[in-house]
């Protein structure tokens, strides 16, 4: 009975790869607390963390390990609620330039990280996760939606030759002023067959003249919500897709909110400051006396932008936009042929008609990119009767020129940015291009980690409903199966070694439903020993000898085994590809498990066998029960 020594160097090499990449969850995570700069591609100093360190021990919070790598600052604390302390006292002092967020930091040996090992992700159900809740400003995305309307009712009424004197949005109406009556009746009867369904058209008379007021109907009113917040929840799985962040949940809560969930994230102020961020592009037309400007008030039709990396007057630009971010398809960064980041831009066929259309004409003159954020500068103040402080929203829009340049060619569907500061504000600016443009702002309304007794209470049982299936099926195999059911137990537990050092491996975050699939896979492990032993009692029943038996056993039972196992993987895979969150988690230790199990049956357990009973000249009687 011969054993190839290739398989005993397979199965030795596979014991020290999963020890090494299953131990670092032996060293369970921390709380912490990571400071890093709002905007991407800005250089902090070692001084953030001094200061950090300082406003804590004025609050009495405990704190250990500061440390300042990767452009982020980064403390330790002691349980989850003073790291929640932290994070507020923090926010409250350092101000907005900088994200305070709350993470998980790692206490796993150098040694280990430096080979790439580390500790299986937790889902929030257990522990190691982000709770984010984003309120979705609906008054902005009405109001967005006015001013896109504007255009469009003004590009028709200028196609049928009805001039309008002038336009406004106020609430949820648009206001239009025509110089007399007969214009405005036109106007009424082309608004009103082509946005009737949309808009409410009446005529009045106000200080400036003859006028019509378009009011959004409420169905369109609630259409437009509805569409901000699914635009949003689009915009925001895709971003966290760019992130790379497995099992996250995004989805809508009441009639404007929105919860992400973000299991197992090792950089939370990133995924702050990607999440939230309201960025968006306008390709505008420099203005043709812009050389003259010198600041003060533009030119009708025209608005004034600083320039983002220039201390000289502003930027002036024609009000109406050529293209929007809103037609970008994909965007990737790179380098010019000097060298510095650029994005490379690709619009949709309608925003390169558009781009096309207004360049034809404009060939020599300059083209500029404005960027514009909103954003939420948060106060604190402080009531003079109870003494609490309460923290103050306030919206406002930040906008800025990134690129001016002449246009040296008609412009189509792909073309590029340049004068980017850093590649690290090119990456980020790609990435928001690339998930989609946000149908209107959103602001973090709440922010936590899963409460430590809820989480804890989870992995106890978790932990124990896995060790009493372990201690079960550890008792029944000796009990049947004698020393066969030892070896069966030490394959057991290195198949569910090798299952913690892949899902490690791969990132995947363990749910309460992923451990039930490691439950299961214990069962149907020792499942794979039971055909193999049964089969060697039925050899040496039909009096086979013990060890022509061993081999026999191991060598039938091989196709039942793999034909049960791979039907079960096809199942896991099905389950993974339709479905979602818990499932997919079921799904991915599942199939681990199996892949794991067929390993530890076939080759783990037969060298066990064959160390027992290899070297034995002569068997009388074998320990199978």
């Amino acid at each position: 009975m011969q054993y190839p020594a290739w398989k005993y160097l397979v199965i030795i090499v596979v014991l020290i790869v999963a020890g090494l990449y299953a131990a670092p969850n032996l060293y369970p995570d921390e709380p912490a607390v990571q400071i890093t700069s709002a905007a991407a591609g800005t250089q902090l100093s070692e001084s953030v963390l001094t200061e950090s360190e300082r406003l804590l021990s004025e609050a009495n919070i405990d704190f250990h390990d500061g440390s300042f790598e990767d452009n982020s600052a980064l403390v330790r604390l002691d349980t989850p609620d003073e790291q929640l302390k932290a994070q507020e006292v923090l926010r409250q002092n350092l101000g907005d330039d900088y994200v305070v967020a709350l993470n998980l930091a790692q206490t796993t040996p150098q040694w280990l990280r430096d080979i790439g090992a580390k500790p299986m992700k937790l889902g929030l159900d257990l522990r190691g996760g982000v709770r984010f809740v984003l309120e979705v400003d609906m008054d902005k995305a009405l109001e967005q939606r006015l001013s896109s309307a504007s255009r469009d009712v003004r590009r028709e009424l200028r196609a049928e030759r009805v001039a309008v004197t002038g336009t406004k949005t106020e609430g949820q109406s648009i206001i239009l002023h025509f110089s007399d009556t007969d214009a405005r009746g036109r106007a009424q009867n082309i608004l009103q067959a082509s946005m009737g369904n949309d808009f409410t058209v009446q005529s009045t008379i106000d200080d400036q003249g003859p006028a019509l007021v378009m009011s959004y109907n409420d169905a369109m009113v609630d259409e437009i919500n509805s569409y901000a917040v699914n635009q949003n929840l689009t915009t925001l799985r895709n971003r966290i897709a760019e992130l790379g962040v497995a099992e996250a949940l995004v989805q809508s809560q009441g009639a404007s909110r929105i919860v992400v969930e973000l299991p197992g994230v090792q950089d939370t102020a990133e995924a702050k400051r990607v999440l939230g961020r309201t960025a968006n592009l306008e390709f505008r037309m420099v203005a043709k006396d812009a050389e003259n400007y010198t600041g003060g008030i533009p030119p009708a039709g025209t608005e004034a932008f600083p320039f983002q990396s220039l201390d000289g007057p502003p930027v002036l630009l024609e009000r109406q936009a050529i293209v929007t971010g809103d037609k970008v398809t994909n965007a990737q960064t790179g380098v010019d042929e000097s060298g510095t980041p650029e994005v490379n831009i690709t619009l949709d066929s309608a925003g390169g008609r558009l781009m096309q259309n207004a360049t034809r004409t404009s060939v020599g003159e300059q083209m500029a990119v404005l960027f514009i954020e909103n954003k939420q500068r948060i106060t604190y103040e402080e009531d003079p009767i109870t003494g609490e402080t309460t923290e103050v929203r306030t919206p406002y829009a930040e906008t800025k020129v990134i690129n001016r340049a002449n246009i040296q060619a008609v412009l189509g569907s792909s073309f590029r940015i340049t004068g980017l500061d850093s590649s690290a504000e090119a990456a980020e600016l790609a990435l928001l291009l690339r998930s989609g443009a946000l149908a209107a702002p959103m602001y973090f309304v709440e922010e936590r980690t899963i409460g430590p007794s809820l989480g804890q209470e989870n992995i106890d049982k978790g932990l124990f409903s896995t060790q009493v299936g372990y201690l079960l099926v550890f008792i029944f195999m000796i009990i049947f199966y004698r020393l066969f059911g030892v070896i069966a137990n030490v394959a057991l537990a290195v198949n569910v070694i090798i299952i913690i050092s892949i899902m490690s491996i791969l990132g995947s975050s363990l749910t309460l439903p992923g451990i039930a699939g490691i439950v299961l896979t214990i069962g149907m492990a020792v499942d794979a020993n039971v055909l193999i032993f049964e089969r060697i009692r039925e050899e040496i029943a039909n009096g086979v000898r013990p060890k022509t038996a061993i081999v026999a056993g191991f060598d039938r039972a091989f196709s039942s085994i793999f034909d049960a196992n791979i039907t079960t993987l096809l199942v896991a895979f099905i389950l993974f590809a339709i479905g979602t969150g818990p499932i997919k988690g079921f799904a991915i230790t599942l199939a681990i498990g199996i892949v794991s199990s067929l390993f530890t049956a076939i080759l783990v357990t037969r060298a066990l066998v064959q160390i027992a009973y290899g070297k034995r000249k002569s068997i009388k009687r074998l320990s199978i029960g």
